[in-house]
Formats: C-alpha cells, structure tokens, sequence
C-alpha cells in the first residue's frame, strides 16, 4: 500500500472514532459487567480509651489522737496508709476481723442499721446462708474464692451456752466439733477415742472491773483494798483446767513486755480489811457484781466463778454484792459505754500477738470502761506503742504495769486454758491461740457439712461494730481483710494485700492488692474498697460510720482516737 493511501484509510479510521464517541455521548449505554467484586475496605473501630483510675482519698486530724491521719488509693490496686506516729503492730492489727474489706458499692448502699447486720458481702471462701435466729446459722462455699476452696460446700453454727450439753451433742455425732470444754470434761474427751481434744494455748486474761466514777470505786484505797482480798489462787484451782493460771500481770507474759515491772498484790485479806476501814469502810458495803452467762477460754465456769466472787467479797472484805445476769449484747455495750455500777466480770482473748492489743485496748484515753482514763496509763503507752524494739519499749511498759496496778482500775484473776474438740475423723482440727477457728480447712471424713457448736448466738454479722468472740468467728468465715492470721497460729501473712510494706520510720505503710479478687456479689476489689471501708469505720462523722451500737470499740481503741471526734481529755 502506498503512503498516500495508509494516509487516507488512517484518517477513515480517525473519522469513524470521532462519530461513534459522539454518539456514545447522545445515547446512554448500559455499564460494563464487572468481572470482580469490588474490594471494599471497613472503616476502622475507634475505641476509647478507659478512664482514668479515679482513686479515692480520706484524712482525720493527727491533733485529736487518731493514729491514722489518712488513706489513700495510689491506684486501682495500691492503698496507701499515714500514720500519725510509727506504728510497729499495724500488720497484725489490720489482720483483725473488724478491719476486714467490704464492697465500696455494698457499704454506700447499705447506710441503714439493719441492712448490714445479717448478710455481709466480704471475699471469704464462705457466704452467709441462712441465719435462724435463736437456732443456727448455715454459710455456703463460695464458688469463686480466689484462694483454696474450701474443704466442705456447707457449714453451720449451732450454740449452747451449756458446757455439758455441747459435749453431749458431739458424743451424740449431731456436730462435728465444739468450743471451750469444761475443765472437767478434758479427761472425758482424751479417754474417747471417738474424739479428740485440742488445746488452745492461754493468751487471755480474765479480770473484776471497776468503774472510778461510782462511789465508792472512786477511791484508790478502796480499789487497792479489794485487790489484796481476792483469793485469785483458789479461784485458779477450783475452776480451771489444766495448763491455766493466776494472772500476775494483765497481759499473758508469753507476750513480749507482758509481765514487766512489779507483779500483782499478794492476797492478804487482814490488811485488805484494815485499808477498807482506813479509806471510811470499816462495815464495807453494798454494791452489784454483773455478768453475762457465756462460757470464755478465761472464765469456764461462769455462774460458778461469779458465787465465788461474791462469797469471797462478804467474807473477806465485808463487801456485800448483789449478782446480776445481763444478756451478752447488753452487758457488753453497757461495759463499753461504762454504765455498769458495781463490779463487772469480763476478759479477753488476744486477737494478736502484741502488748497492744492487751493494754492499748482497755486502758487507752477514750475508753469508758473503767470511768475516767488514767493519763499515767494511757500517755504511757502511746509513746510504747511507738516503739518497734520491745527491748527499747520495755523501760515505758514497766512504767505503765506499775500504774495499772497502783491505780488499779481492774483485778487480773487468771490466764484461763482452754480446749475445742472433735470428732475423731475431721481434718485439721483447730483450737486457735486468738479463738479464730477458720473452718474452710476442716473437714469430716465423708460428710459435706460440717457443724461446729459454739457457746453463744452471734451478736450480728456486721464486725466493723462488733467485739464478741461469737460474732468475730462468724464473720471470719466470710470476711477478709489485707492481712490474716496463720491457721491455728498468730503469725500475720498476706490475705487480700500480697503486700504491706513500711518507710523507714514506720509512717507510711503501702499495700499492693492482690489482682482477680471477687467479692460475694460479683464485683472486683480494688483499692476504692480499702479507703471506703476505713473511712466507714474511722470516720465518726461519715453517713457510712453505720453499725450496730455505733460503738466502734476496735476502731476507736486500736487505730486512736476517731475522725471527727474531739481529743480525749
């Protein structure tokens, strides 16, 4: 072909282009058929980022006695306590069952009294079943505790103030296992062999409290007086078991600084008398002596040990004292606030292993127990309790032994053995040193309840405002706090804290908490609940501070003076 003609058969094919596109431009024709579905690319999801952990915070004032001056939520699970002074014990304290951890949630929706008195939600390997006043109270294994579960799905409490008729209960097989056997019952129970007897060492202190502001204990004389005409021996050898003894000092001498300084008045009831007469009592006088009918590790033989008392005060002292029988709550709220006018029977059990505990609690600068605290006592021990060295502390603890029994605001009668027992084939039986049998390691041989008989009905079940043995071990089955007692022992070791660690000087204490922890209703500790649950107790002026009798006793005792209160004095 030539080049003129490619020309023009070039410039044919450029013609007939230029018409079709000019069509296609007049007249729509259908899309193309895709052969491939189109990729399609989703939008990305944006998350938000959690909110930042809103941490908590709560302060008292150092100026009126508190010891804690205030507790802070560092974050989602550390706790940060200050101190108003070094605290040496604060482990073994917060490790008590009044200083358990609730629900921040739980304890703001419950602010009415009788909303928290049967049901707590803690994160124990128990919950609170069903409670039958005047008969039993039954707990159920929790199925997401964070630690062992426990060896038995149920346990109940059954009670009896009646040594004998407990006994007879577990020789009958009806429980598994009963507290505080009669003295006599020992030998009864080793020579069984379908039981066995557990003692429980003598870390309490049973004692005849005064109180300084009736007439006429108001007197030193007078209270000198009674302490020299006490028969505390024959009290020891007629009532008590084996492995007890007559108390020289408040405290159990197994306690470092517990049995410094002089001991108690040697019983003289010639010069016992001739002191009554010289302070204006030559005929003695008239008075009351009260109790309450529940059976102790101190005092076994109650109603026994209360005749005695009165029979040894007509006879040695001239004393004349009428016995009268409270019941438990009563007796007990009417010792704390102070209004019982006469003599009053009352111990104490460790609930740790610190001279604090002994002293600190009853003889402190707000406690009513004995009348108007006696600063040579008090201001003595808040500056030993300071002191982490019991060597270094023990000058100050001599120095406040000597006033406890100069002033002598009570008798200390006797450090009182004691024994649980069981049936033969349970587990890992326990007679706790601090009475605080924690019964999700103790199991029948083939029985899925376990039923344990102690001597009286839990007061109520809300133990920040509760100081009976009976309520404390109930609420111990269900409630934790950061740190907890060794079973059957009185070492601490981490609970719901994996840690509590102190600066130099034993100011601050911070406390890691242990991660994936469930209360009973289903949510999740964190260190929010640790501030709330000290602000309910330390805080007097909180809507929270809700308990039973508003007492506080442990909180107001053991961590000073409360929030919002006046300095004592």
């Amino acid at each position: 072909m030539s080049r003129r003609m490619l020309t023009s058969a070039l410039g044919l094919l450029v013609l007939v282009s230029m018409i079709l596109a000019g069509c296609a431009q007049a007249t729509p024709t259908e899309a193309p058929v895709a052969t491939e579905a189109p990729v399609v690319t989703e939008a990305p999801v944006v998350t938000e980022a959690p909110p930042p952990y809103e941490g908590m915070s709560a302060s008292g004032d150092c100026a009126n006695g508190t010891l804690i001056k205030s507790v802070e939520a560092i974050d989602e699970f550390t706790a940060k306590f200050t101190m108003c002074v070094p605290d040496p014990s604060f482990l073994s304290k917060i490790a008590f069952s009044p200083f358990a951890i609730y629900p921040k949630e739980w304890l703001e929706a419950n602010t009415a009294v009788g909303a928290r008195l049967d049901k707590p939600v803690g994160t124990g390997p128990y919950v609170i079943g069903e409670w039958k006043r005047g008969e039993s109270l039954t707990f159920t294994k929790f199925a997401d505790y964070w630690g062992t579960p426990a060896l038995t799905d149920t346990v109940v409490f059954r009670w009896t103030s009646e040594s004998a008729a407990r006994l007879l209960e577990l020789q009958s097989g009806t429980v598994d296992g009963i507290d505080n056997v009669a003295p006599d019952d020992f030998q009864t129970v080793k020579d069984d062999p379908n039981l066995q007897l557990t003692i429980r060492p003598a870390l309490n202190v049973f004692y005849i409290a005064m109180n300084n502001t009736y007439p006429p204990f108001d007197i030193k004389e007078v209270r000198q007086a009674i302490a020299m005409g006490i028969d505390r021996q024959r009290i020891v050898d007629t009532f008590y078991p084996a492995g007890s003894e007559v108390a020289a000092f408040f405290t159990p001498c197994a306690i470092p600084n517990g049995c410094v300084g002089d001991p108690w008045y040697a019983f003289d009831p010639v010069k016992a008398k001739e002191m009554l007469a010289a302070a204006g009592f030559p005929d003695g006088f008239k008075t009351k002596l009260f109790y309450r009918d529940v059976v102790r590790g101190y005092l076994p033989e109650v109603a026994r040990v209360a005749e005695e008392i009165q029979s040894q005060l007509k006879a040695n002292l001239n004393i004349d004292a009428e016995i009268v029988v409270e019941e438990s709550g009563q007796f007990i709220a009417d010792s704390n606030a102070g209004t019982l006018n006469g003599f009053h029977l009352l111990g104490w059990g460790a609930d740790f292993p610190h001279v604090t505990n002994f002293l600190d609690f009853h003889f402190s600068g707000n406690r009513q127990q004995f009348g108007t605290p006696f600063p040579e006592i008090y201001e003595t021990l808040a500056q030993a309790a300071q002191i982490a060295d019991p060597a270094k502390a023990e000058p100050l603890y001599v120095q406040a032994n000597n006033a406890i029994r100069d002033d002598v605001p009570m008798i200390p009668v006797a450090h009182g053995g004691s024994a649980t027992a069981y049936l033969a084939d349970v587990e890992t039986p326990q007679a706790s040193p601090l009475t605080n049998e924690m019964f999700a390691v103790s199991k029948p041989d083939d029985r899925t309840t376990f039923v344990f008989m102690q001597n009286a009905e839990p007061i109520s079940l809300f133990c920040q405002d509760e100081s009976d043995g009976e309520s404390l071990r109930a609420c111990e089955q269900v409630m934790q706090s950061l740190y907890s007692y060794e079973i059957n022992g009185t070492a601490v070791e981490p609970a719901l804290a994996t840690s509590c660690d102190p600066n130099a000087d034993l100011t601050e204490w911070t406390c890691a908490l242990r991660q994936g922890v469930k209360f009973h209703d289903g949510s999740s500790l964190d260190a929010n609940d640790v501030v709330t649950t000290f602000v309910a107790g330390l805080d007097s002026t909180s809507p929270l501070h809700v308990g039973n009798t508003n007492a506080f006793e442990y909180w107001m005792t053991l961590w000073g003076n409360l929030w919002g209160q006046p300095a004592p004095g």
